[in-house]
């Protein structure tokens, strides 16, 4: 790879030349330059900040003023050997990242060029010639988590740990006594476990001890990635300190336990849930990261199609009835829960919610935390709950006849109720509430509509290509369109070869897709006769209703997904759909 010579070395008024151009107004500048006095941050991150330009449209510009090329790391296959040839501090401070390396001259990725002090900086580390070229800022961050993991710093501390047990005859006592320490290897070997999971976006964090090892897996948009040590004496030393940071009692090792705590981590507020599991070969423990830091995301952010957003708005905005998000756990129904009540929560409504555990707290809102060991499980709560004159009660999940009867009865005598269910889809949802044993015309009485939705990978920008499709998802794709009239015979689906942004799993990040079902009176009077048949029918021939594999096909049609993510929703849906509507049907046949 060969690339041109050309180094800043004149500073330029940014500012200026925006305004020359046009991008900007001279008002806009000075407001930019009264700010930037304030925050004493960047200008270009101030006019970015204050949404006069985009991240995009200011690193372009910039480029193209100071002659200098525009790369896009999205799109921009680096080796991560060579960036880390610059250590991640001076990476970090100077916002730099080394793109390419060319016998003596290296290629150099800037936030911002006009950065002289950072040029010569960047010459002394890396003692070769400097090409540079411009980067946005925001995908350069990213691509630096990506890249500097701490992995090996996790292996080297885990090391230096099990040297610590060996020695002392496994001392655990004596080894926590000291873990009050900031610098003892039990807490910096937690820190780096934290970070390394904050920095790749994970949701949970699984500590498992094996016969020979000890395996930390971190679950990254929905899969599991899995590192493996061979030091797995420290693993009781990880166990007891979470226990300790959980005010949970670390002699107990043969039951499971449940705590949760919070932690700083790169400036985010993180709650910590933890679940301990006594195995063969010790405790496996499981953390779910919440981060707090970023508060509530808005309904209209969870990524609903917008016509479907309108309707199921206007079922919240109901005075009474039962309106359930069903999906698997990790399809994102807690974050669209807490979206809706956050916009439910007006200070002329009183809001109840019934939680296990209370995920994030909410101003003005009365959250109430199940302890089942004491007896306060959801149904006490919930008709305790009833007796505070509610207008809105959360029940944080259906789990039995007796919260379902409780909640589709509030449902029924003048309150708003949001719940959850762990069903596959929205219309094997109230069959489901049927085979738990509530009659058919209670559930017809209260039921107003149910949101199904599942989280699907997307596809890597950095990577993705035309996919070519095997035989057994054509067949899938001819039945499709057969049974749902359409052709897909021009259609260009694509896919994720795998680069370092995306760790070579060809996805990066996840999006919602959703399935909304309203209960008309078609639908009811299906459910008051208990015909399971009669309402799938009708629920699937409803207008506007897409379900949720329609939806997924539509985002691999717009090249968001992959055909692979189709045929996974679309797999799941068909098998549970199926045994639950058998299971309903039996239901419904009349003794002999």
């Amino acid at each position: 790879m060969a690339f041109e010579q050309a180094a800043p070395r004149k500073k330029i008024r940014i500012g200026d030349l925006l305004v020359s151009s046009g991008v900007i107004t001279e008002e806009q500048l000075m407001h930019a330059l009264a700010t930037q006095k304030k925050t004493g941050a960047k200008l270009g991150n101030t006019l970015i900040e204050l949404g006069l330009v985009t991240s995009q449209q200011f690193h372009e510009f910039l480029a193209n003023q100071l002659n200098l090329p525009y790369i896009d790391l999205r799109h921009y296959h680096y080796q991560p050997d060579i960036v880390r040839m610059m250590p991640e501090t001076a990476a970090r401070r100077f916002r730099v990242m080394v793109l390419a390396l060319e016998e003596d001259r290296m290629l150099v990725g800037m936030a911002d060029p006009t950065d002289i002090h950072a040029y010569d900086e960047l010459a002394k580390i890396l003692k070769r010639q400097i090409n540079i070229a411009v980067v946005n800022e925001s995908e350069l961050l990213k691509a630096l988590d990506s890249v500097y993991r701490r992995t090996q710093e996790i292996v080297n501390i885990a090391e230096e740990l099990g040297e610590e047990l060996s020695q002392g005859d496994s001392n655990l006592d004596q080894l926590l006594a000291a873990a009050d320490v900031e610098d003892a290897p039990v807490v910096r070997l937690l820190r780096s476990l934290f970070e390394d999971a904050v920095q790749v976006g994970a949701s949970d964090i699984h500590i498992e001890p094996d016969e020979k090892v000890l395996r930390i897996r971190q679950r990254i948009d929905g899969v599991l990635h899995e590192q493996v040590m061979k030091e797995r004496r420290v693993a009781p030393a990880l166990v007891s300190r979470l226990k300790l940071v959980c005010g949970l009692d670390i002699s107990e090792r043969r039951l499971p336990q449940d705590g949760r705590f919070n932690i700083r981590v790169k400036g985010k507020s993180i709650d910590i849930r933890l679940s301990t599991m006594p195995l063969q070969y010790g405790e496996s423990v499981v953390m779910r990261l919440l981060d707090q830091s970023g508060g509530l995301l808005h309904l209209g952010k969870v990524g609903m199609p917008p016509e479907l957003l309108v309707r199921f708005r206007k079922q919240l905005g109901r005075p009474n009835g039962l309106v359930l998000v069903t999906g698997p756990t990790g399809s994102g129904k807690t974050t669209t829960l807490y979206g809706a009540l956050n916009e439910l929560n007006r200070e002329e409504k009183k809001i109840i919610t019934v939680e296990d555990p209370v995920e994030y707290r909410l101003p003005r809102i009365n959250q109430v935390q199940v302890y089942p060991k004491i007896g306060l499980d959801f149904a006490r709560v919930l008709r305790a709950g009833l007796r505070q004159d509610p207008d809105i009660v959360m029940v944080g999940e259906m789990r039995d006849k007796e919260t379902s009867d409780i909640a589709l009865r509030a449902a029924m005598t003048g309150h708003l109720v949001l719940s959850t269910l762990h069903t596959n889809d929205a219309v094997s949802t109230a069959l489901r509430l049927i085979e738990m044993g509530t009659e058919g015309y209670v559930v017809a009485s209260s039921l107003r509509a149910v949101l199904a939705q599942r989280l699907v990978r997307q596809i890597c920008p950095s990577c993705q290509q035309i996919a070519k499709l095997d035989a057994a998802t054509r067949s899938w794709l001819e039945a499709y369109s057969a049974k749902r009239k359409m052709s897909f015979d021009a259609a260009e689906f694509k896919t994720g070869t795998g680069c370092p942004s995306c760790n070579n799993t060809g996805y990066s990040g996840r999006i919602g897709v959703f399935e909304l079902l309203e209960i008309n009176f078609e639908l009811a009077d299906a459910l008051r006769r208990n015909d399971s048949a009669g309402f799938a029918e009708l629920a699937q021939r409803q207008e506007g209703f897409r379900s949720l594999a329609e939806g997924t096909l539509v985002l691999a049609l717009n090249g968001v997904t992959s055909m692979d993510e189709v045929l996974r929703i679309a797999g799941q849906i068909d098998e549970t759909t199926v045994s639950s509507r058998k299971a309903a049907e039996s239901q419904a046949v009349e003794p002999d």
